[in-house]
């Protein structure tokens, strides 16, 4: 792995900050608290008069209830500072349609079904995507078991979905054992799941 040398000859012209916050509850929902904002270092002239050095041109905060099984149960958002006064900050109650939702099941096709385009805002919307894993976080080893998997008999969630955690890898083999499957055994069943040729 190798990072690119950043040049000496440069600035800092933008920064976006997106922050995620997880709380449990006394009920046993959570709230997941996200926000985004963007800041120049620059003066910049917008429609609503000049935006000055460090002040952000968007701030912006998402917020949902979620169960143990990350269905949400309650979503509201704010945009505290927009480029459009006004403008920005009236799309009604757009992100209540989150409700019903599954961050663990079809939630990013859920959200471009609900909210693409002129239905909400590029920037809430694009914050949505990364609720998923972020969440996951807050509750593996806590509300998910990370080591044993469901109740059904299913490995842990984490497995199979980057290349470190490869069911057939070094890390499965030495910290999920139970789950860890050779190559072959991986090919074979992998084959076994592919339909017959074609016999025309």
């Amino acid at each position: 792995m190798s990072l690119l040398n950043p040049s000496t000859a440069r600035r800092l012209l933008h920064r976006r900050a997106l922050d995620v916050q997880v709380y449990a509850r006394d009920d046993g929902l959570y709230e997941v608290e996200a926000t985004l904002s963007d800041t120049k270092t620059r003066d910049v002239p917008m429609a609503g008069g000049t935006r000055h050095a460090g002040e952000p041109i968007h701030d912006m905060l998402l917020q949902l209830v979620v169960d143990t099984e990350l269905t949400i149960h309650e979503a509201g958002s704010q945009t505290r500072w927009m480029p459009y006064p006004g403008a920005c900050d009236q799309h009604d109650d757009a992100y209540a349609r989150l409700v019903g939702l599954n961050l663990l099941k079809g939630f990013r096709l859920g959200v471009k079904e609900r909210l693409a385009g002129t239905r909400g805002c590029t920037h809430l919307t694009e914050l949505c995507q990364i609720l998923p894993t972020a969440v996951i976080q807050a509750f593996a080893g806590l509300v998910i078991d990370t080591r044993e998997g469901d109740g059904s008999g299913q490995p842990p969630f984490q497995l199979d979905k980057c290349h470190a955690l490869r069911r057939d890898g070094a890390v499965v083999r030495t910290h999920y054992p139970r789950w860890y499957r050779d190559g072959q055994a991986a090919s074979a069943a992998g084959a076994a799941t592919l339909p017959a040729a074609s016999s025309s």
